[in-house]
């Protein structure tokens, strides 16, 4: 068999394999906003500082700088997005990750960092 025709089977099995694993559209585009949420570099510093566990808007405005307004705009929208999670303690709420999905992503990416 000539080398082409060998590389359009290969090719073809690859690409009917990407078609029959590729997600629906709707869970693509879900995964890309939420790759969108944690992308942006004051939400990241925020999930950076609630590695370390559960923290209250003041303390997290203090770990990562900037304003308390700013901070509360960037917890909505990483709520909205489900990367985050709140409960209230007395006059406090206090915020955590949803879960560790997305610290691992982002410690696979900063170990990424360190290839060549």
């Amino acid at each position: 068999m000539k080398e082409s025709c060998k590389d359009e089977l290969l090719h073809g099995a690859r690409v009917q394999s990407a078609l029959e694993n590729m997600p629906a559209e709707e869970e693509v585009e879900e995964m890309a906003a939420r790759f969108k949420s944690i992308s942006e570099p004051s939400r990241l510093k925020i999930l950076l500082a609630l590695r370390g566990g559960e923290l209250c808007v003041e303390h997290i405005t203090q770990a990562v700088g900037g304003n308390q307004s700013a901070v509360s705009h960037q917890l909505k929208t990483l709520r909205d997005n489900r990367i985050i999670k709140c409960r209230r303690d007395g006059k406090k709420i206090l915020y955590a990750l949803a879960d560790s999905h997305v610290m691992a992503i982002i410690e696979l990416c900063k170990e990424h960092l360190s290839c060549e």
